[in-house]
C-alpha cells in the first residue's frame, strides 16, 4: 500500500453532526484503490512463494519470492500469474524444490497467453508451452520431473457449440509436451503426486459443483502415460470432497458426508475420520489450488477451523483425533502453507490491513513477511465487525455487523443511522469480519453495514448450505430482510434508511430484494444477475449447471428480476465489466433498459 498521512481524530472531543453526513479521511481512492491482494502462498523449505496482486499496475499480479530474508520479484511487466481456468483460475504456480545453494524452479501461468512459463530470477521468464488461449492450465503441481495441471480446452471459435473439454494432464517442462494422466470427468481438480508413484485426484460432472459432489480417486502414476489401477476412494454426487494431502503413505481430505467438512485419512486398510467436530476444516472450491490445511509433520495438521462463520487455526493430531488452538493474531486465515518450522498464511484482521505472516505454532508469534503495515486513517475511525445472530424463516441466520463510527464525529442523539446492507457472491460463499476499506467508507460516514451470511453460505455445515436449495430469490431475500428488522427492532439502524448492495451472485439477491421484498430504498448491484435463463445459456462451463439446484425450472421466470423490474421503486445504480466471461454484460444492459 502507498503510505499516507493519518488522518481523522478529535482532540478535543467529537462533534454531533447527523448520521449518514460525517465527514470522513476515507476517501474514494482508498476506498477503491486498496491494499495490496495477496494469495496463493507456496513453500520450499524456508523459502517463500506468493502471489501479489497490485493495484497500482492495472491489478497486475506477479510472482514473489523470500529467500535467506531478501525479498524478489519472479515475474516483471507485462508477466501476469494468473489462470483463467474455470474462469477463476487458482493453482496459477508451483516450485520444483532447489537446495541451499540454489533455489527451485518456478512454473507459472501467464495470463495473456494461458502459457506455461518458467521464471527466471532477473530475466525474462522462458515459454514453456506453445499453445493459445483457447487451451489454459491451473492447479499447477511439481511431481518431481514435471508439472502436473489441470487443462482446459476450448472451442477455437466461440460459435462453435462444444463445451470446453477439461483433463488431467502432465507437462515435460524441457520440450512443452502435454500427455493426457485422465479425462472423461466434466470437471478435475488437485492433482497430488505421493512421491511412491501413486497419484491423487478429485473429478465430478455436470449439474454439481464441487460442494455438492465430488469423487476422489488414486491412480498408478508414471511419466509420459495414463494413470493405471485407478481406485474410488471416497465421495459421489452427495459428498463433497475437496484437498487431498499424502502424509507419508496416507491420503487426508476433508469430505462433509457427516454435515460439515471434517478430516479423514486413507490407506490401504480404509477410511478414518480422523476428527469429528460440527465445524469445518475446509471450504467451497471456487478458485483451484485452495490450501485449507497442511501437513505439518507426519500425523500432524494444521488447519482452519470454522465454527458458525467464525475462524480459527488449530493443530490436529491425527492419532489422538484431538485439535488444540493456536493462539494467533488473526480474525481470517487463507492460503496456508508450511515455511520451515513455522506455517504461512494469509491473515486478515478487522481493525488492521491483511499481511502474509510466518506464525510459530507452539506460541503464535508472526514474522511479517509482506503486506500489513500501519493504518492510513485513525484507529478511531475503523469500525470492527460485530457477530450478530438473528431469527429468519429457516431458522438462525449470521451477519457481520459494522456500527458507524468517525473518532471526530458522533450522530445526533435520539437519531439511528441509516443501514447498508451487502450481499455476498457465490451466493456459496460467506462474508468477512476482515478490514474492508469499502464498508470503512460509509461506517466512517455514518451508516451502518450488515455483511448477511444468508442461508447458502459457507461456515455452518451442508444444511446450512442448502438451504438455498430451489430457494434462490427467497431464502437470500428474507434472510436480508429479516437482518433489517432485527437491528431496527434493536434500535441499531434507522429501517426507513436502507439500502443494498452485492455483486455477481449478491447482485442478484440485491435486485430480487428490490423486486421482491420492500425493506430497501436504494440498491446497487455490481455485474448482478437479472435473468436466470438467459445466465444458464451465456455463462461459462463451471457454473453453466449452478442454477440447476438454486431455482427450480418452474420457477425461473418468477424468480428473474427482470420480469419484474416494474416492481422496483427506488433508485438503482448498476456496475458493469465488458469483459465479464461469469455474468456477461447482456444482464446489466437489460436490466437498465427494462
Amino acid at each position: 500500500m502507498t503510505s499516507r498521512s493519518t488522518r481523522g481524530g478529535a482532540p478535543d472531543g467529537p462533534e454531533r453532526r447527523p448520521f449518514g453526513t460525517w465527514p470522513s479521511p476515507v476517501d474514494a481512492e482508498l476506498a477503491s484503490v486498496g491494499e495490496l491482494r495477496l494469495g496463493e502462498i507456496r513453500a520450499d523449505g524456508s523459502d517463500l512463494y506468493w502471489i501479489e496482486g497490485r493495484p497500482d499496475e492495472a491489478g497486475r499480479s506477479t510472482l514473489m519470492r523470500r529467500r535467506h530474508g531478501e525479498t524478489q520479484e519472479l515475474t516483471p511487466a507485462p508477466f501476469n500469474p494468473r489462470s483463467r481456468v474455470h474462469e477463476y483460475g487458482g493453482g496459477a504456480f508451483c516450485v520444483a524444490p532447489g537446495t541451499d545453494d540454489t533455489a527451485g524452479r518456478v512454473f507459472f501461468v501467464h495470463f495473456a497467453d494461458q502459457n506455461l512459463y518458467e521464471a527466471r530470477h532477473g530475466d525474462e521468464p522462458r515459454r514453456v508451452t506453445d499453445g493459445d488461449s483457447d487451451e489454459r492450465f491451473g492447479d499447477l503441481q511439481w511431481d518431481g520431473a514435471h508439472v502436473l495441471a489441470v487443462r482446459e480446452s476450448h472451442p477455437a471459435s466461440p460459435d462453435e457449440a462444444a463445451e470446453a473439454r477439461n483433463q488431467l494432464v502432465q507437462i515435460d517442462v524441457e520440450t512443452g509436451a502435454v500427455t493426457v494422466l485422465h479425462t472423461g470427468h466434466d470437471f478435475y481438480a488437485s492433482p497430488r503426486q505421493s512421491g511412491h508413484g501413486r497419484l491423487a485426484f478429485l473429478a465430478w460432472d455436470h449439474p454439481n459443483m464441487p460442494w455438492d459432489g465430488t469423487q476422489l480417486f488414486v491412480g498408478d502414476h508414471a511419466p509420459g502415460v495414463a494413470l493405471a489401477n485407478i481406485t474410488t476412494v471416497a465421495g459421489g454426487v452427495t459428498e463433497s470432497v475437496v484437498q487431498p494431502e499424502w502424509d507419508g503413505d496416507s491420503l487426508v481430505f476433508a469430505s462433509d458426508a457427516g454435515g460439515y467438512w471434517n478430516l479423514f485419512a486413507w490407506d490401504e486398510t480404509g477410511i478414518a475420520h480422523i476428527l469429528r467436530d460440527d465445524a469445518e476444516y475446509a471450504g467451497p472450491a471456487w478458485g483451484l489450488g485452495s490450501h485449507w490445511y497442511v501437513v505439518a509433520a507426519p500425523g500432524l495438521l494444521v488447519a482452519r477451523r470454522v465454527e458458525n462463520g467464525r475462524q480459527g487455526l488449530v493443530i490436529v493430531d491425527r492419532e489422538r483425533g484431538f485439535a488444540s488452538p493456536v493462539d494467533a493474531p488473526y480474525d481470517s486465515f487463507g492460503s496456508l502453507a508450511r515455511a520451515g518450522s513455522g506455517v504461512a498464511c494469509i491473515g486478515g484482521r478487522a481493525n488492521a490491513p491483511s499481511e502474509l505472516g510466518i506464525i510459530d505454532i507452539a506460541t503464535g508469534t508472526v514474522v511479517v513477511v509482506a503486506g500489513g503495515g500501519t493504518l492510513p486513517v485513525s484507529e478511531g475511525v475503523v469500525s470492527a465487525a460485530e457477530r450478530i445472530t438473528f431469527p429468519t424463516t429457516l431458522g438462525d441466520c449470521h451477519a457481520w455487523f459494522h456500527p458507524p463510527r468517525n473518532g471526530a464525529v458522533q450522530g445526533l442523539p435520539g437519531e439511528r443511522p441509516p443501514l447498508l446492507v451487502i450481499t455476498h457472491g457465490g451466493p456459496t460463499g460467506s462474508a468477512s469480519p476482515d478490514l474492508s476499506w469499502r464498508t470503512q467508507y460509509y461506517t466512517s460516514r455514518g451508516w451502518a453495514v450488515a455483511n448477511v451470511d444468508y442461508g447458502g453460505s459457507t461456515g455452518y455445515g451442508r444444511a446450512y448450505r442448502q438451504r438455498l436449495e430451489g430457494g434462490w430469490g427467497v431464502v437470500d431475500v428474507d434472510d436480508c430482510v429479516a437482518c433489517v428488522r432485527h437491528l431496527a427492532a434493536h434500535g441499531r439502524v434507522d429501517p426507513a434508511r436502507t439500502a443494498i448492495r452485492g455483486g455477481s451472485a449478491g447482485g442478484y439477491t440485491t435486485l430480487a430484494a428490490l423486486a421482491f421484498a420492500d425493506a430497501f430504498r436504494a440498491g446497487a448491484s455490481h455485474y448482478g444477475i437479472g435473468d436466470l435463463k438467459a445466465l444458464a445459456n451465456d455463462t461459462h462451463k463451471f457454473e453453466s449447471r449452478y442454477v440447476d439446484r438454486l431455482v427450480a425450472a418452474k420457477d425461473i421466470e418468477a424468480r428473474s428480476p427482470i420480469r419484474h423490474a416494474d416492481r422496483i421503486d427506488c433508485p438503482v445504480i448498476f456496475f458493469q465489466g465488458t469483459e465479464d466471461r461469469i455474468v456477461p454484460p447482456n444482464q446489466t444492459e437489460d436490466m437498465r433498459v427494462a
